[in-house]
């Protein structure tokens, strides 16, 4: 019997590529998406698609809470998303859209789930190369929050389980992400980047993460399912 792994899954890009490789490394896979107060639905109907897309949709879980009611990102609060950054600001500092704590936020119901499970694995899909500066995506932060996790549980204390934060795309960038996707057969027409879309239901094409996006793609030598405004 497979050992079961919690996928943090936003709808992504990053995300459905990690989902692919925890199911590559065997795992049983138990999708793990927030309804946290987010600009938009629609990448949680992207990861409702990709949970389907892996036969995962049983055991995809959907936890809601508000973080709108502490603010302070462009993605839970009234601040216009940053348009047409250069990629050298892109790259420099961190953006507005950096939702305080989310990670830490989300991989606490991550390793919730895991106990619960009796699983030692988490996979979250966070990347420190082609990415906007978030300080909870970078490698130092997830061995500490690994470290804590095993500090931190009944599981962990009593030694049935060691906790594992599993990062494989850390180090990778966004044209290396894309091409492992569509070799493990990732259908990125599925997923969903923008974080701010038309109301047309278009991708903008000019945040952060559609730049981001947009570049992996060309760089890849693909070209991006995804229509743009």
């Amino acid at each position: 019997m497979p050992s079961k792994a919690v996928v943090l899954l936003s709808g992504g890009l990053d995300s459905a590529t990690t989902l692919a490789i925890a199911r590559k490394e065997g795992f049983e896979i138990h999708p793990l998406s927030f309804r946290y107060g987010q600009r938009h639905e629609r990448e949680l109907a992207a990861a409702e698609r990709i949970a389907r897309a892996f036969g995962a949709a049983e055991r995809h879980l959907i936890i809601a809470f508000d973080l709108r009611a502490i603010g302070g990102s462009a993605l839970t609060d009234a601040i216009d998303v940053p348009k047409s950054r250069s990629a050298g600001e892109i790259a420099n500092g961190i953006p507005v859209t950096y939702v305080p704590a989310r990670n830490t936020i989300f991989l606490s119901f991550g390793l919730a789930l895991a106990e619960k499970m009796d699983s030692s694995d988490i996979f979250i899909g966070a990347n420190q190369l082609d990415y906007s500066g978030y300080p909870d995506c970078r490698e130092e932060y997830m061995r500490a929050f690994e470290s804590m996790a095993n500090l931190a549980t009944k599981a962990g204390v009593e030694g049935r389980t060691k906790i594992k934060i599993h990062t494989p795309l850390i180090r990778m960038t966004k044209a290396e992400i894309i091409r492992k996707g569509v070799e493990l057969g990732v259908d990125y027409s599925l997923t969903w980047s923008c974080y701010d879309p038309t109301a047309a239901g278009l991708a903008c094409g000019r945040c952060d993460s559609c730049q981001l996006r947009l570049k992996g793609f060309k760089e890849a030598g693909m070209e991006d399912p995804l229509r743009y405004a």
